[in-house]
């Protein structure tokens, strides 16, 4: 399946709620949830009954959209999952948290899941002193990320420097000041705050 292209901002009134996938702008007026809080398309505002499945498969889809993954990576995550010891619907989230593009935007390097993608393709990000640039890469507790050197001066980490943004989740730590982060320990269930109802996604793919 290829990478959605499309607006973005179409998904999120899709999904009916904000999966903040334009950094800042989710958060201003801008927003098109805010103006137009209906699905997309010529039937969006139409009232529609939703069966068992189709409830099940729009959980999955905003999990997918909001970590920005295709549907064989969010199986391969979910056959991980299932794998490990504990509920399978938390597992499969804290696997998804551990990608270090999400780790990068939950450092407060950058403004978006998708941009913080871009900056790990780029290779301006280091893991334990070393380049990864696969977006993919899971994070384990102690490691070590920052922002390559020459690459602190590129605008969009100076903005991050400047514009702080929301509090970083317990289980990471950042220093701002040197583009600094380490990862504490793994996201515990408290960690895990998206408005996703994992058991829905777990049903979904044990019909």
């Amino acid at each position: 399946m290829a990478r959605y292209t499309g607006a973005v901002c179409r998904l999120c009134r899709r999904e009916g709620t904000k999966l903040f996938l334009k950094g800042n702008r989710c958060y201003s007026e801008k927003c098109s949830i805010d103006r137009r809080p209906y699905a997309p398309g010529e039937h969006g505002q139409g009232r529609k009954k939703v069966s068992e499945y189709g409830i099940q498969l729009r959980e999955k889809q905003k999990a997918r959209r909001i970590y920005g993954i295709n549907e064989k990576q969010f199986r391969r995550y979910f056959v991980e999952a299932a794998r490990q010891k504990g509920v399978t619907g938390e597992n499969l989230l804290r696997l998804l948290e551990r990608r270090l593009d999400n780790v990068i935007y939950r450092l407060g390097f950058v403004d978006s899941r998708s941009q913080a993608r871009q900056m790990v393709l780029h290779g301006h990000i280091r893991v334990n002193g070393r380049k990864v640039d696969i977006p993919s890469f899971l994070v384990s507790a102690d490691d070590e990320i920052e922002i390559k050197e020459k690459s602190k001066k590129i605008q969009v980490f100076q903005e991050a420097k400047e514009s702080p943004k929301a509090s970083v989740p317990q289980w990471l730590e950042v220093d701002m000041d040197t583009l600094t982060g380490r990862v504490m320990s793994m996201p515990s269930s408290e960690d895990l705050d998206l408005p996703i109802e994992s058991h829905l996604i777990v049903e979904l793919y044990s019909r």
